[in-house]
């Protein structure tokens, strides 16, 4: 297996493949994440949202997407990292000194700086909620009888804050340029782009991944800023 992941990694082609799988696997996260935060907006002080986080951090099945889903974002870190060095020696010889502007997008010219920024974000939004919520000293409410840890609590402290708002709003700009390349780059990667199919990959990767989705993800903390503060 070692052998395997060493062999992937040392492959040009190799890093591509994990590039694009894991990829398409945090694309497939974003939906799940997103679907689950929406429950923030309901007028409800915050219960079906802890409801929720308390379903996400007990059930076995989630639990475990949830360390596959850490791993592929180190896999996707790392690999992403291999691939913008080659890169950047690849344009260092005459052949990449082609004028990129002229057949690539801003987005896909870009990727490593895109991603260097969503890691840093990653890093301070982990640090914000998931590590609280493993080890810190959270605040707890009562529903019924059944305790909780009350996440709602943390996420509208940290929202309030203008800085972290407007941290996170900017980051998901950055999450829908990164998207907007890297969905269609994934499928065209493991030769899932015939042209049969390119309209629909295109449309989900633009309407959804690129737009919809890090809205949805910026809405939250406007919400909480400028609605409920």
């Amino acid at each position: 297996m070692a052998t395997v992941s060493a062999g992937l990694f040392k492959s040009s082609l190799g890093r591509k493949y994990l590039m694009a799988l894991s990829g398409l696997f945090l694309c497939l996260f974003l939906v799940i994440h997103v679907a689950g935060n929406l429950q923030l907006f309901k007028d409800d002080g915050g219960k079906a949202f802890n409801e929720y986080t308390y379903f996400m951090t007990h059930n076995p099945v989630i639990m475990v997407v949830a360390y596959l889903n850490y791993l592929f974002i180190l896999l996707h870190v790392f690999d992403g990292l291999l691939l913008t060095l080659a890169n950047r020696k690849a344009r260092g010889s005459n052949y990449a000194n082609v004028d990129q502007r002229k057949s690539s997008t801003w987005s896909s010219r870009n990727m490593g700086i895109l991603g260097t920024l969503i890691l840093i974000f990653l890093v301070i939004h982990m640090r914000t909620f998931w590590f609280e919520m493993k080890f810190g000293t959270m605040p707890t409410v009562t529903y019924d009888g059944q305790e909780f840890k009350d996440m709602y609590s943390v996420v509208v402290e940290a929202f309030s804050q203008a800085w972290y708002a407007i941290l996170y709003v900017i980051c998901m700009f950055a999450l829908g340029f990164h998207l907007f390349h890297g969905f269609q780059s994934g499928f065209q990667t493991l030769g899932l782009n015939h042209k049969k199919y390119t309209p629909t990959i295109k449309a989900i990767g633009v309407g959804l991944f690129a737009i919809i989705i890090p809205a949805l993800f910026a809405a939250m903390p406007l919400f909480f800023l400028l609605l409920k503060n």
